[in-house]
C-alpha cells in the first residue's frame, strides 16, 4: 500500500467520526510517527510504498481512533510550551488554558528570573507546569506532588527528558497537615470538572483520561481549591503567589475562598473569554 492509498483509506474510515480538519491533523501526527515524514513529505512522495509493518501500526492506530482514544494516549507524547511531554493514561493531556497559566506565572516573575525562588506545583500528573516552568526559570527550586504513583512515574521521566531538576513527592494532598517548607509561588491545577459537567466532554476524555485528575462531587467542587488555600496559607512567604486553574463556572466562589484566607486575588480570563485562572498575592505581616 502507497501513502495516498493509505491516506484515502484513513479518511473513508474516520470520516462519519471526525471533521476532516481533525483527521487530516491526526493523519499527519501518526505519518510522522510511525512513518517518519513531514507533511510536505506526505505531498511530495504520495506513492511511497509502506512496509508491513508501518501499515500493522497506522492500522492499530486507526482503530483506536475509531474507539476515541486521543491520538496523544496513541503516540505517547504531546507538546506542552513548546516542549515535549510524555502522556499515558495515567496522566491528562496538558491543554493550551494551562499553556496561559504558565504565560501568566512567567510573566509576573519576570524580574525574579534570577533568583533562587521556590516552587510548588500541587496535583503535577505529567509534571507540565512545573517542568515548564524550570525550563524558563533555571535558578529556582522545583517541587511537586501527587497522590499517584504513575503519575509521578511519567513526571520524572519527562523532567529528565526535558533536562531539568524537580524534586517530586507522592502525597494526598486532601490528607496532608503542612507543607514541607516555605514557598515563593504554590501553583495548582487540581480536579475541577463538576459530575454534572460530564454531558460537556467529550468521548475521547470520558472515556480515556484518568478521572481522579478530572472529576469532584458537585456537592463539594471546591475541596481541592479549598485545602491547597489552606495549605498555602501557612506555606507561602511574605507576598508570596498562589496561583490556581479554576473551573470557568465557579471563579466567584473559588475567589471568594482566596479572599477568606486574607488573599489579595484576581480572576483572569483564557483565550476562549472564560474565567480560567486565579491568582492570590499573600498579604504581608
Amino acid at each position: 500500500m502507497t501513502v495516498s492509498e493509505l491516506k484515502k483509506q484513513f479518511f473513508d474510515t474516520l470520516r462519519s467520526l471526525y471533521p476532516k480538519e481533525e483527521a487530516g491533523s491526526f493523519f499527519n501526527i501518526l505519518a510522522e510517527e510511525f512513518l517518519d515524514m513531514s507533511r510536505l513529505e506526505i505531498a511530495l512522495y504520495p506513492e511511497k510504498v509502506l512496509t508491513p509493518g508501518q501499515l500493522q501500526q497506522f492500522t492499530d492506530a486507526q482503530e483506536r481512533l475509531q474507539q476515541h482514544e486521543p491520538v496523544q494516549y496513541i503516540t505517547g507524547r504531546t507538546e506542552f510550551f513548546g516542549l515535549q511531554f510524555g502522556v499515558n493514561k495515567n496522566v491528562l493531556i496538558p491543554r493550551p488554558e494551562t499553556e496561559e497559566l504558565v504565560e501568566w506565572i512567567l510573566h509576573d516573575l519576570q524580574e525574579q528570573k534570577n533568583k533562587e525562588l521556590e516552587i510548588l506545583d500541587l496535583g503535577t500528573g505529567s509534571g507540565c507546569i512545573a517542568i515548564s516552568l524550570a525550563k524558563n526559570l533555571p535558578h529556582a527550586k522545583f517541587s511537586a506532588m501527587d497522590i499517584s504513583p504513575e503519575a509521578l512515574k511519567v513526571a520524572r521521566e519527562n523532567a529528565l527528558k526535558n533536562e531539568v531538576q524537580v524534586d517530586f513527592l507522592e502525597q494526598d494532598i486532601l490528607k496532608t497537615e503542612r507543607l514541607p517548607k516555605r514557598y515563593d509561588v504554590i501553583v495548582s491545577n487540581p480536579p475541577y470538572v463538576r459530575e454534572l459537567e460530564k454531558k460537556e466532554m467529550q468521548k475521547n476524555v470520558l472515556d480515556f483520561e484518568p478521572a481522579s485528575a478530572l472529576y469532584v462531587k458537585d456537592t463539594d467542587p471546591l475541596l481541592f481549591y479549598e485545602k491547597i488555600t489552606a495549605l498555602a496559607a501557612g506555606a507561602l512567604k511574605p507576598s508570596g503567589a498562589l496561583y490556581f486553574e479554576i473551573n470557568q463556572y465557579l471563579g466567584k466562589e473559588t475567589e471568594a475562598l482566596l479572599r477568606k484566607k486574607d488573599f489579595l486575588s484576581s480572576l483572569k480570563k483564557d483565550i476562549f473569554g472564560v474565567n480560567r485562572m486565579l491568582k492570590g498575592i499573600k498579604h504581608e505581616n
